[in-house]
């Protein structure tokens, strides 16, 4: 009997019958690290520790490695793909509109959860548990620093504000040229493209990297910092979830009139990889990959998702500052007053740029202290926990960055509507199962 005979009568299986889906391995992978981290920290076992450090270490690094060249070429490519869509100038314009409206009902709802709750009351914390950040923000330095001085540093110190201001100099530039400049536009299509893919192998080892981050963040804090900041905590992870489940869905219901359910649906394998990675930019692949799948089209979305994965922050840069600007005044015995908060409110629309899709908030909460004149030790106190919080503002971070191009698409009529009622399965195995039959 023949090889080939044989194989012809039994076919093998170009996949294996029963695949976990790719939601089920991050939840596994959230479950198996919290074990770990509780067995490494009540054991004191210091070598699974440094195994969970290490594991986590290398998945965010493979993330931020290409954060600096995937912010470029894709801000360069989004802006000059506006000029394969028409109303080019009113899509973005109403891109921009919505995601200061959206900034501003986060940043209420931060700022009513934190003076329902009073955040900084009965921590047991004192100014003298606070020390200086080091590095804050000002307006200054916020203005001042988004025009580089050279080529290069912005790349090598990933300072993503200023890799966003040359890469809209370079699109708008080949706007302006045309023709001349498409040779430049297709190299940077085709690297575009390699990053991405490249970035979608990451994407995979997300479930390894939930292990070591959720791990890593157990055996380090365990609870008793949490709860030394329970009321803050909560207070983040509510406001978040309010925006997040009941703000969103209830645009979406009767602006977009679209159904919110199919929303979440398509949209959580991003929100939950940004809950893992805590990076916009890192998740920003997938989050342009389901806003297409949610019916967005890609000429569009490919504007859109970059442009927000670097200034669409509601969780980062509304909700978390004005919370934290509330903690910090409570702790100093500092009152605010309805200036104070309309300022928050300014600086959470204008300045949420500072935070540029990278893991953490400080710069963003610096700018808020410094406009408010707040103790910058107040940074200080907010550091230990900010893992913690971190996951959750992302996660709201990206869930906005999806939202708003598709509330525009189904307000300018460009929406997808079948696609949107269909989208369902994972992104990630959609790309999987496109290889298999390739």
């Amino acid at each position: 009997m023949s090889v080939s005979a044989n194989t012809k009568s039994f076919p093998l299986p170009s996949r294996l019958p029963f695949k976990t889906p790719f939601w089920a391995q991050i939840l596994l992978g959230l479950v198996l690290g919290v074990l770990l981290g509780w067995v490494a920290r009540s054991q004191d076992v210091s070598w699974l520790v440094t195994a969970l450090e290490k594991i986590g270490d290398t998945f965010i690094g493979l993330l931020k490695l290409a954060v600096a060249p995937l912010v470029f070429f894709a801000i360069l490519v989004s802006i000059t793909n506006l000029r394969k869509v028409n109303n080019a100038a009113r899509l973005a314009s109403r891109t921009l509109l919505w995601f200061m409206v959206t900034s501003l009902v986060a940043v209420a709802v931060g700022l009513a959860i934190g003076l329902v709750t009073n955040p900084g009351a009965g921590t047991g914390l004192t100014p003298k548990d606070g020390e200086l950040p080091e590095k804050t923000g000002s307006w200054i330095d916020f203005l001042t620093g988004i025009v580089p001085t050279d080529v290069i540093t912005p790349f090598t110190e990933l300072n993503v504000l200023q890799i966003v201001f040359m890469a809209a100099v370079a699109g708008i530039a080949a706007l302006q040229l045309g023709e001349k400049a498409q040779p430049v536009l297709t190299l940077s299509e085709s690297v575009l493209e390699l990053l991405q893919k490249a970035l979608w192998w990451v994407i995979r080892l997300a479930p390894l990297g939930t292990v070591g981050l959720i791990g890593t963040a157990v055996a380090t804090y365990g609870w008793d910092l949490i709860g030394q900041y329970a009321t803050f905590t909560a207070d983040i992870y509510a406001g978040c979830a309010i925006v997040l489940f009941v703000v969103y869905p209830a645009l979406l219901a009767t602006v977009a009139k679209a159904s919110p359910l199919r929303f979440f649906k398509g949209a959580w394998p991003a929100i939950q990889l940004a809950f893992v990675s805590r990076s916009s930019v890192g998740t920003m692949p997938l989050t342009q990959k389901v806003t297409e799948r949610l019916g967005v089209p890609r000429e569009y979305a490919s504007f859109a998702v970059p442009f927000g994965a670097t200034t669409k922050m509601d969780g980062c840069a509304a909700i978390y500052p004005a919370i934290a600007a509330i903690f910090v005044a409570q702790i100093f015995d500092i009152r605010l007053g309805v200036g104070d908060y309309l300022l928050i409110a300014f600086v959470s629309v204008v300045g949420s740029a500072a935070t540029a899709g990278l893991t953490g908030a400080t710069v963003m909460l610096t700018l808020t202290l410094s406009t408010l004149g707040l103790p910058m030790e107040g940074v200080g106190l907010l550091l230990a926990i900010d893992p913690i919080l971190d996951m959750m503002r992302t996660a709201t971070n990206v869930a906005g960055q999806a939202l708003v191009p598709v509330i525009v698409s189904a307000r300018e009529g460009l929406l997808d509507r079948e696609a949107y009622d269909n989208a369902g399965s994972s992104p990630v195995e959609e790309r999987e199962k496109v290889a298999v039959a390739a």
